[in-house]
């Protein structure tokens, strides 16, 4: 059987305008095609992990509405596991609004509805499969004390914590050590040490200051340069391959998703960063959040395409 991944965090139905350029504060302007797609960092890395390989069960709330249903159906079309998934009887499931340019970047707004409310008792009834799973993997998109809830009960059983720290905010001291992994990007990094990464110098200062906190392995994601891993006598970077981006919507996403799948299947830290430099980097080359998730083997014929002398194993 295949090593258990859950997923805690969020879901959202994401409505896209494309444009020429992102708007100034203040200012409006005319884009161009307008699409739906299923969203939400939780979703998204479930997606991504359970495309990648992964045998994933995401624990989430939507709301009582056709946002709600087309989500969970989506989900299990997938082959995710939903039965663990809450349903909020009085709040909206979330909505992102999004703008995406030319150049693929993107400017996101989120009205959270139903994944603010996701309590530790809503995740309760997911506790054996929290305590029984080789990775549980979570974002910032639910409530402080649901991540830290379902931290304390993974560390108590020994099972690995990924924390995607995303989007960018203030964690509790007492939240650092009870996660394995931490994978924030530049600005998510910048707030959580107080180093403006420009370099690789100051991305080792910063994950030395994470670290430092309690966390055992810090990676922080550093777009189209790779990601930079620091965990014991780790300090490097891993490069990730040249492409032309169209949309980074949720390149973070498929990044954890493809880390939590390796790590999941006993890879090392290194080979797991690796494959999730590549998926990251062809994601990036479709649009949408979860559209844009590859395949596994998509993933390993991008890695024998690139020439690679990595195989990454997978």
């Amino acid at each position: 059987m295949k090593p258990s991944l859950v997923v805690v965090g969020s879901t959202n139905i994401d409505m896209v305008i494309k444009a020429n350029h992102l708007p100034a504060a203040g200012e409006t302007i005319l884009g161009g095609d307008f699409f739906m797609n299923p969203g939400g960092k939780g979703a998204n890395q479930a997606v991504a992990a359970q495309r990648l390989g992964g045998n994933v069960t995401l624990v989430a709330k939507t709301g009582d509405d056709i946002f709600g249903k087309q989500s969970v159906q989506l989900f299990k079309d997938e082959g995710i596991n939903t039965d663990l998934m809450v349903v909020d009887d009085i709040n909206p499931s979330g909505v992102a609004l999004i703008t995406l340019d030319k150049m693929g970047e993107n400017t996101i707004v989120v009205a959270s509805g139903a994944n603010a409310t996701l309590s530790p008792g809503d995740v309760e009834n997911a506790s054996d499969a929290i305590a029984n799973a080789t990775v549980v993997m979570m974002q910032l998109e639910i409530p402080i004390e649901t991540v830290e809830w379902v931290a304390s009960l993974a560390k108590s059983n020994d099972v690995r914590v990924i924390l995607n720290p995303a989007p960018a905010c203030e964690l509790p001291t007492s939240l650092f050590p009870k996660i394995s992994i931490i994978t924030p990007n530049e600005k998510e990094a910048e707030m959580l040490s107080g180093v403006a990464i420009t370099d690789l110098d100051s991305a080792t200062e910063a994950a030395r200051i994470i670290r430092a906190k309690g966390v055992e392995t810090v990676i922080i994601t550093l777009g189209s340069k790779g990601a930079y891993i620091s965990a014991g006598d780790i300090s490097e970077l891993v490069s990730a391959p040249e492409v032309e981006a169209v949309d980074t919507t949720a390149a973070g996403d498929v990044f954890n998703g493809a880390l939590a799948v390796a790590l999941s299947e006993r890879k090392s830290l290194r080979d797991a960063t690796f494959f999730a430099c590549y998926a990251a980097a062809l994601s990036v080359t479709k649009f949408g959040a979860q559209a844009s998730a590859p395949s596994r083997q998509d993933v390993l014929a991008f890695v024998g395409n690139t020439g690679s002398s990595v195989s990454a194993k997978m």
